[in-house]
C-alpha cells in the first residue's frame, strides 16, 4: 500500500496543468441583422506572460481597448432589450446573466466568475433588436465592461451557433 501511495504522489507532483491554447467565449453577435449566440474562439493564441508578476504563465492579449468601466447591477435586475452600446468584452465577477434573443429560443446563462467573460458584439450598427439580459440572482451581480477600442471585433472563428458549453472554454 505504501508503494502505491508514493507513486500517487509523485504523479501528482510531476502532472501539469496545460493552458489553453486559445480563448473560447461565448458571444452575442448579429446575422442579417439579427442577433445570434455564438462560441467564439479567439484567433490570436495564450502566450507566456514576460510581465512582473506573471512571468511564465498563460496571457491572453484581447487587444486595444477604451473606457472600461465597473458594473454593479441590482439583484434581479431586467436589462430590457438593447443592442450592445459598443463592441466589448463583459467580465462578469459575480452574480448571473441571463442572456436571451427577442426571436429565438438561444440562451446563455453566464455565471460570474473564473467562466464569466463573454463578448457582445451586436451593436446597432449590425443588429435591429438587440438581445435581452436579465440578472435572477437574488444578490448584486458585477461586472466589468471593455469596449474595445475602435469597436473592432477581435479577430475569431466561429465554433458554432449557441453560447459556449462549459467544457469548451479551457481556463
Amino acid at each position: 500500500m505504501p508503494v502505491v501511495f508514493i507513486i500517487f504522489i509523485l504523479q501528482l507532483l510531476t502532472s501539469t496543468i496545460a493552458a489553453p491554447t486559445f480563448l473560447n467565449l461565448t458571444a452575442i453577435s448579429a446575422v442579417n441583422g439579427e442577433s445570434t449566440l455564438e462560441c467564439w474562439q479567439l484567433s490570436n493564441p495564450f502566450t507566456v506572460s514576460n510581465q512582473a508578476g506573471t512571468t511564465g504563465t498563460a496571457v491572453q492579449q484581447l487587444g486595444n481597448v477604451a473606457n472600461a468601466s465597473y458594473a454593479i447591477i441590482p439583484a434581479q435586475f431586467n436589462g430590457g432589450v438593447h443592442c450592445a452600446p459598443a463592441v466589448q468584452y463583459v467580465a462578469f465577477l459575480s452574480g448571473l446573466a441571463h442572456i436571451t434573443l427577442p426571436n429565438s429560443k438561444q440562451e446563455a446563462w453566464i455565471h460570474g466568475g473564473q467562466h464569466g467573460l463573454i463578448i457582445a458584439a451586436d451593436t446597432a450598427a449590425v443588429s435591429k433588436e438587440g438581445h435581452i439580459t436579465k440578472y435572477p440572482s437574488k444578490k448584486e451581480t458585477t461586472a466589468l465592461q471593455i469596449p474595445t477600442a475602435e469597436e473592432a471585433v477581435p479577430e475569431h472563428i466561429v465554433l458554432h451557433e449557441g453560447a459556449c458549453q462549459r467544457s469548451e472554454v479551457h481556463f
